[in-house]
């Protein structure tokens, strides 16, 4: 299995020039030499936006819309699949005003014009499907519906709204990929009115949901902060590398655990550190591995700094620690091709 990761800092608004700098990184890969592409949330519009009026210019159309566009192109070119996320433009209809309340401020009306998606392309260039963010961020609350469900197919028909149940999407693709699920950021965190408890308890939703299906390849297209922990003297965002690894605890810890790792910084450092993928029991058997690729953005926006960092991880089922297989530094850009062994799958 082969996974391209792209992760760059795009420019907020500068649609055609953060357009212009992915195709010149995806220009070295070459036909047939990946199954997967992968690009970050929102990667070519930029993400911090303040409000729906702010967002309005660059929201695009499903399958027509310039990440659409060169999701196709790529796919076709290099005759596999391509994911990439972008902000979504709602229906004329569905355009209404709500009250939201965002952190610790009071609450405030706002303008709901689009969804936080992303879209799955295949190697013929056909749309494959387009998932909306369950759970959403403070800054995407500003302007976005929240989606549920199984993602939209490729009739360009979406799930939509604010159901209590999270929803994500899997995606049914030929060998080597498999079952292929698809989350956005802070999908990887409980959704509200669901309440975190404990490392211990969760709630897991990603992680269990991709139990439930039996998941092959997760996918996490990121717009994540940086932690702003030893800036100066690390080259990696290691404890978001571990936050992310936390979350999916279910698809790799042992049925009873003794030690946490949840205050643990290093435990993803080097590879020394680092599980060596096989052995341990648990509620799912061997065999049950779950890769999953953790796709972020890189750069600062609005004075806000993201994580890079983008990680690939073999998750097995009962080891106790997972298995980071690679990794990008904080400030990288660049495309990475991922290649994981058949004996990691």
């Amino acid at each position: 299995m082969r996974i391209a990761v792209v992760q760059f800092d795009p420019k907020i608004g500068e649609v055609e020039a953060n357009l212009t700098k992915a195709n010149k990184l995806c220009e070295t890969l070459q036909p047939d030499s990946v199954d997967l592409v992968c690009l970050p949330e929102m990667i070519f519009s930029g993400y911090v936006f303040p409000d729906s009026q702010s967002i309005t210019p660059f929201l695009e159309e499903p399958h027509t819309g310039p990440t659409s566009r060169f999701c196709s192109d790529l796919a076709r070119r290099l005759r596999c699949y391509v994911v990439a996320g972008y902000p979504e433009r709602l229906p004329a209809a569905d355009v209404h005003t709500t009250t939201v309340t965002v952190g610790d401020a009071a609450p405030k009306e706002v303008t709901i014009v689009g969804a936080n998606a992303a879209a799955l392309y295949g190697p013929a260039g056909e749309p494959v499907g387009i998932y909306h963010k369950s759970n959403l961020y403070d800054t995407d609350m500003t302007w976005a519906r929240g989606g549920k469900g199984q993602g939209s197919p490729a009739t360009g028909e979406t799930v939509e709204g604010h159901g209590e149940t999270p929803g994500f999407a899997t995606f049914r693709l030929p060998p080597p990929l498999g079952a292929l699920s698809l989350a956005i950021c802070m999908d990887l965190n409980v959704r509200p009115p669901a309440v975190w408890t404990s490392l211990e308890s969760g709630p897991f939703e990603v992680a269990e949901y991709c139990v439930r299906e039996r998941t092959k390849v997760l996918v996490l297209l990121n717009a994540w902060l940086d932690s702003k922990n030893r800036l100066e003297d690390d080259d990696t965002d290691w404890q978001t590398v571990n936050y992310w690894a936390m979350r999916l605890r279910p698809l790799w810890a042992k049925v009873q655990e003794e030690a946490s790792l949840e205050e643990d910084d290093d435990a993803f450092e080097d590879e020394d550190n680092i599980v060596d993928g096989t052995g341990g029991q648990g509620a799912r058997k061997v065999g049950d591995e779950v890769i999953a690729v953790v796709c972020n953005r890189c750069g600062e926006e609005n004075n806000v700094l993201f994580a890079g960092s983008s990680t690939m991880f073999n998750l097995a089922p009962g080891v106790g620690r997972p298995k980071v297989l690679h990794h990008m530094t904080r400030r990288q850009e660049g495309v990475e091709i991922w290649t994981v062994p058949n004996s990691e799958v």
